[in-house]
């Protein structure tokens, strides 16, 4: 196709894309109560507070947790739409190659934000205000505070799912290797701890509860990696005896 055709393809992939992620936000905006009170759930059942301390705070919390919201649900339709304009320029090995990632990168990135609700959230709740905070002082959470740090850990978990994902595409198109993620394990602990620092509120529960799943995923990867360079070996492998086999018969 021509660069003007190019041009007019990915302009009608971001407005298709920028459709998709306004209809998932006013839909959000809508129901914005109904979810708020999903994510607060946590907190109500351990008996705390959460309050509204401005007029227009919780119109702000609204408009907050929608964007993040139709983000995230809104993602596989725009990465939809970005693959609808990559894929006619790939070969088929290549659209086959890269395919599961789509799928893969929202599936994990919605587990980890469900490890994340239903796991440790609640224990990181618990701990700082029932461990930490005196007995005698009354416990209540402000709503806007409460989303932004939801969203700090959701963020954070989400992130550190996308991480096998990550290393095995990198993995699969050869950019690294399993030996060369082996080799680079110690630098890995070291930054799967960074990361959890700067990403979790400062605490040292959510940081551990980040840190580990980095690190468990990495090792995981490293198997996969392994299993990929195997398939890869024994492919190449059996498309030299084809060839091999192809030259000696048209030698005789």
């Amino acid at each position: 196709m021509p660069l003007l055709d190019h041009l007019i393809e990915l302009r009608k992939r971001l407005i298709y894309a920028l459709l998709a992620f306004f209809a998932v936000f006013f839909i959000t905006f809508y129901f914005a109560k109904p979810i708020f009170e999903f994510l607060i759930q946590p907190a109500r059942a351990d008996g705390y507070k959460v309050i509204v301390l401005d007029i227009f705070e919780f119109f702000f919390v609204t408009v907050k947790l929608s964007a993040f919201v139709s983000l995230i649900v809104g993602f596989p339709l725009i990465a939809i739409q970005i693959w609808l304009f990559v894929a006619p320029g790939l070969y088929r090995h290549e659209r086959k190659a890269f395919l599961p990632f789509l799928f893969a990168t929202p599936f994990m990135f919605y587990a980890g934000c469900a490890v994340m609700y239903y796991v440790v959230m609640p224990y990181v709740i618990n701990l700082m205000l029932s461990q930490y905070v005196p007995a005698d002082i009354e416990k209540t959470l402000r709503s806007s505070d409460y989303l932004e740090r939801v969203l700090q850990l959701v963020f954070a978990f989400g992130f550190a799912f996308e991480v096998p994902v990550l290393l095995t595409l990198l993995l699969r198109v050869g950019i690294v290797s399993s030996a060369g993620l082996r080799s680079k394990r110690r630098y890995a602990i070291v930054v799967a701890f960074i990361v959890a620092a700067v990403l979790t509120p400062p605490d040292v529960v959510s940081q551990i509860a980040l840190a580990v799943p980095l690190l468990i995923f990495y090792e995981v990867s490293i198997l996969i990696g392994v299993w990929i360079e195997r398939n890869r070996a024994a492919e190449e492998k059996k498309l030299e005896e084809e060839e091999k086999k192809a030259e000696e018969s048209g030698g005789s």
